[in-house]
Formats: C-alpha cells, sequence, structure tokens
C-alpha cells in the first residue's frame, strides 16, 4: 500500500494513513533492533500515539502492526528494567500501563497483526485490540511467571475474557509459548492467515469496518466492551443507551436514506 502521511511519536512509534484507506490508521510498532521489546520512551510514545488517534474523529479503525519481520513485539525491554532501581521501576509503572490502557481505550475498532513472537506485553497488546490477524510464524504466549512477575499489561484480565478462566490458569502458570495453529484453535487469536499476510489482511479488515458509520462503531465498541461481564440485564441497559447516542445522528439519517436509495452512505460522522 502507498504511504500518503506519516507521523512519528518519538523514536519507536509510527502512525500511518494509505491511499484509499483515508479513515483507516496504521499505528506501527517502529523498534525493530530491538524486536519491538517495550522500552519506557516505546510505551510513552505508545500513549502518546493512542492519544492522537483518539481525537481523531476521522479515524474509523486503527490496525496495531510491527516494523521487524521475525516478532510482533517480544514484550518489556528486559534489559532497561534490569538497570532501574525499585524506586525508579515504581515510577515507570504508570508510563507502562498508559501503553497498553491507551491501545484497550482506543474508541474505534482495532485489529492486531501478528506475526513472529507475540510474548508478554506484546501479546497484551494484541489481546488489548478488538480482533486479532496472525499469519502462521505467530508464537503467543505470556511467560511472566517464568521471570518472577505477572502478566501487567492487561494479561491477567483479559485473556480470561477471551479464551475462559480455566484455560487462560494454564496458560499464564505454565508460562508455555503458544504456535500459531493452536493459539486459533484455542481462540487467542481470531484470523489466522499464510505467513507474511497478516499486516495486508489485518489492514483490508480494516478498510472493510472503515466503510461503516464512524458514530456507529464507536458506539457499538463501547457497548460491547461496557456490557461485557455484566448479567444481561445490565447488559442490555448499556445497549440501550449506545442505541440512543446513535439513534438521532447524522449517521443514522444517513445510512436509512442510502439504503432506501440503493446507494453507497457519505457518513457525516455525527
Amino acid at each position: 500500500m502507498v504511504v500518503t502521511s506519516e507521523q512519528r511519536f518519538g523514536e519507536f512509534v509510527v502512525v500511518r494513513r494509505h491511499e484509499g484507506q483515508d479513515h483507516v490508521a496504521e499505528l506501527v510498532l517502529d523498534r525493530p533492533k530491538a524486536m519491538n521489546a517495550v522500552s519506557t520512551a516505546m510505551a510513552r510514545s505508545i500513549a502518546e500515539a493512542c492519544a492522537a488517534l483518539g481525537a481523531d474523529q476521522g479515524v474509523r479503525a486503527t490496525v496495531l502492526t510491527s516494523s521487524n519481520e521475525r516478532a510482533f513485539c517480544v514484550g518489556a525491554d528486559l534489559k532497561e528494567r534490569n538497570s532501574l532501581t525499585d524506586a525508579e521501576l515504581v515510577r515507570q509503572r504508570p508510563t507502562a500501563r498508559a501503553a497498553y490502557i491507551g491501545v484497550l481505550e482506543l474508541p474505534m475498532p482495532v485489529v492486531a497483526a501478528v506475526h513472529g513472537f507475540a510474548l508478554g506485553g506484546g501479546f497484551e497488546l494484541a489481546l488489548a485490540c478488538d480482533v486479532i490477524v496472525a499469519d502462521r510464524t505467530a508464537v503467543v504466549g505470556l511467560p511472566e511467571v517464568s521471570v518472577g512477575v505477572i502478566p501487567g499489561g492487561g494479561g491477567t484480565q483479559l485473556l480470561p475474557r477471551r479464551v475462559g478462566a480455566a484455560r487462560a490458569a494454564e496458560l499464564v502458570f505454565t508460562a508455555r509459548r503458544v504456535e500459531a495453529a493452536e493459539a486459533r484453535e484455542l481462540g487467542l487469536v481470531d484470523e489466522l492467515v499464510e505467513a507474511g499476510r497478516d499486516r495486508d489482511e489485518a489492514l483490508a479488515l480494516g478498510g472493510r469496518i472503515a466503510a461503516n458509520s464512524p458514530v456507529g462503531l464507536r458506539a457499538a465498541k463501547r457497548a460491547l466492551r461496557l456490557g461485557h461481564g455484566l448479567d444481561l440485564r445490565a447488559g442490555l441497559e448499556v445497549e440501550d443507551a449506545a442505541w440512543r447516542s446513535v439513534a438521532f445522528s447524522g449517521d443514522r439519517a444517513e445510512g436509512v436514506a442510502a439504503f432506501n436509495e440503493k446507494r453507497k452512505p457519505s457518513w457525516p460522522g455525527e
């Protein structure tokens, strides 16, 4: 795809737009020499990029990708962590958390394009997305207990929401790595594509998503996220509130008109 614009956040994160996909943003993890290990500086940049994307009403879908051929992201920068004192680690924690929360709280649908290693915090970044597209080289896992910590970027909460409590416990407690085919079977990833196709397929999926109402997409994501884990009655109230937020929107009026006039909608985005 032809890149039409590029904005860099610090040294290690880039947001790109592509020709023919005006409403899709590609959020690129760009620390290839370290296999995208998340340092303090990189975490800060991820959070800053997510804040900018979240405020951009023109973005209807975001695709999280990697510039490294061998890895999506290998997790926290353990070389940096090894150099930190306990006090420095405490001070660094809010910066690290902000990166994962930044991806998790993006208001539009987010697709992860995963290949190679997606381990620890790297897999947690993918788990923070709504859909994970992985190629056949993907190896995922949360190995934190093998180095004396726990998943701290949302893994203990996001993984059981995907695969259930018992399966998540087995994966976290054993710290095992899961290869692509099994990852798809277990629901750790959502789509499995041929090697080298994860980015293209994820961007194509982003394009299909972005063809829909931006108001509807954000409201649907809000309802899905807020309603998850609630009892049915409470979840239906969340859904009703989201419905009310879009029912009288310009997008709703345009969508109904376009359907009846048998034409493609021109979404006002409001």
